[in-house]
């Protein structure tokens, strides 16, 4: 309907042009906005406004001549001024229920689109080191980088997920060394113990494992501990294994599954890195100075030039990132979505520049980024840090395992990625109407439990029996059904910006609705015409419900 207002008000700028009622040269962007008092109807707009100063015309009077110049619609019941010039859309109520009948009519694809086209797009998301378990930001990534992908599906995306892993530098070194050091019996008190070690007991369980000859089946290989403490390649091979096992586990368990799988050593032992390091000189983007190589970003929006190999020898961390996109590109993706965390942001400038340096013909924008803040955890009013296991942090499966996937996945994509996030454990185990993802199933579960009742007296109801809408004229049931009009709009904007948020805000405002309708109106009633009504557009909220929560990987229960 919305779109249909654009397309009356357009025509009636067309017509008003012919007419000589406004000048050729106007340029109009017609927006239409749904509005929030349906005393001003179900749609406004400020076009009369936009083009009062070209027209030569006071608004009000630019509104008058839209409005006249309106063509018939059965949908649109009246147009109307409203303050300094909006004009204000009241739609006919047989247009407002039909929206009952097509989310019945489409079920489980109510809100898909194909604006996508097919075309590919990467997902990369979590891409955690391989050093220790998952922690709450990762686990907000996963949620977030899982939702967005569900999104862009559900635009008509060809969607790829993928998790790079960065096995290889620094911390995977000390990786090896603190396993190393378990092996030998040393703790992180003992004389020995590596400078930069890792703490936790999950190194104390990877290294009992290694010295046992445990078999580990990683996603590409199989590693085999051995009892030799001093093979630190051995060592480095199983650790990493042994991780990158346990954090696949846990992202299953958190329902995220990845299509790849990327190595980062990979674009070692291929000679990606090589071969862009070779590309990026041959450019003329690159110059020696103190010894070190350097990359000229201010060429490309940089604060200052960017140092690629050092002076002692190896590469800065963003010149295999480089490399890794170079390689993204070369697989055929027009659209690329990094999720990381917001300490990723300086990277940002400098992969960019990278990429402009290689010309290659890559888009300036080219990858997008979505980067999530912190995540506080809370019980009971105080912060909670430390993790037995992991030793310094909260880990994902902590979470899940104390509140549920469903909790967890909801509340960590609940807020928008540049807000930090407090997580309150109290509030997410609560069965009660402050705790938003109980709030939303229970409101799938109330449909399901009262079309359940049916048969107790009798009665039946099916998408078939949908009807007799015109009963529906109460503001609660528009208001519902204007709501759940909104829905595909929202889902096309949300895949566009790439913020599954709003999905979870929507269905909580849904929910909302819905529960005050149910609990202000008898749906199981003798009037069987009201009653079907009355199901059908509850039915049509449990569909969509469904769906949304679809999106954001969050089951829908039948019962609760």
């Amino acid at each position: 309907m919305k779109d249909h207002v654009a397309e009356l008000i357009t025509a009636a700028l067309n017509t008003l042009v012919a007419n000589g009622d406004l000048p050729e040269t106007i340029q109009p962007r017609v927006m239409v906005d749904r509005t929030r008092d349906k005393s001003h109807g179900d749609f406004a707009s400020n076009i009369a406004m936009t083009l009062a100063k070209p027209a030569g015309k006071p608004p009000r009077e630019v509104a008058q001549l839209i409005i006249e110049a309106l063509p018939q619609s059965a949908q649109l019941s009246k147009a109307e001024i409203a303050g300094p010039g909006f004009i204000n859309f009241f739609m006919d109520d047989a247009a407002t229920s039909a929206i009952i009948s097509s989310v019945l009519s489409a079920g489980d694809s109510f809100g898909r689109n194909t604006s996508g086209a097919g075309k590919k797009v990467q997902v990369e998301f979590v891409s955690a080191n391989p050093t220790g378990p998952l922690h709450v930001g990762h686990g907000r990534g996963a949620a977030v980088g899982d939702s967005i992908c569900r999104l862009l599906a559900a635009n008509g995306w060809d969607v790829t997920s993928e998790f790079y892993y960065n096995d290889a530098g620094a911390q995977i070194n000390n990786l090896a060394l603190s396993t190393q050091a378990r092996c030998k019996g040393l703790g992180p008190d003992d004389e020995g113990w590596p400078a930069d070690g890792y703490r936790g007991t999950y190194i104390t369980e990877l290294a009992e494992s290694y010295m046992k000859g445990e078999t580990v089946h990683a996603e590409d290989k199989h590693v085999t501990g051995k009892a030799d403490a001093d093979d630190l390649d051995a060592i480095r091979d199983f650790a990493v294994a042994y991780l990158r096992r346990e954090q696949d586990h846990d992202l299953k368990a958190f329902g995220v599954d990845f299509d790849v799988y990327f190595l980062e050593s990979s674009l070692y032992s291929d000679g990606d890195v090589e071969k862009t390091v070779e590309k990026l000189i041959a450019s003329g983007h690159t110059y020696e100075k103190d010894g070190a190589l350097w990359l000229k970003t201010t060429d490309f929006g940089d604060d200052k030039d960017r140092v690629m190999r050092k002076s002692e020898g190896g590469y800065t961390y963003f010149v295999p990132d480089v490399a890794y996109h170079m390689n993204k590109w070369q697989r055929g993706f027009e659209r690329v979505v990094n999720e990381q965390g917001a300490d990723h942001h300086s990277t940002i400038t400098r992969v960019r520049a990278g990429l402009q340096a290689l010309g290659e013909g890559i888009p300036k924008a080219w990858p997008e980024y979505v980067l999530h803040q912190m995540v506080m955890v809370m019980r009971g009013g105080e912060e909670v840090k430390i993790s037995k296991r992991a030793g310094s942090y909260v880990t994902l499966q902590d979470l899940v395992e104390e509140v549920g996937r469903d909790a967890t996945r909801y509340f960590l994509v609940a807020r928008a990625t540049t807000s930090q996030l407090t997580f309150d454990i109290d509030l997410a185990i609560s069965q009660s109407n402050d705790n938003p993802v109980y709030y939303i199933q229970y409101a799938h579960a109330r449909v399901c439990s009262m079309l359940r009742k049916l048969a107790d007296h009798g009665w039946s109801w099916s998408p078939e029996q949908a009807g007799h809408f015109e009963l529906l004229s109460e503001d609660a049931e528009k208001g519902l059904m204007n709501k759940l009009a909104a829905y595909p709009e929202l889902i096309t904007r949300a895949g566009s910006n790439t913020e599954p948020h709003i999905v979870a805000n929507y269905l909580q405002e849904l929910a909302g609705e819905f529960h005050s309708y149910y609990n202000s109106h008898k749906m199981l009633i003798d009037d069987e015409k009201l009653r079907n009504a009355r199901l059908s557009l509850s039915e049509a909220v449990r569909q969509v419900l469904r769906n949304g929560l679809d999106l954001l990987g969050v089951s829908a229960p039948e019962s609760m």
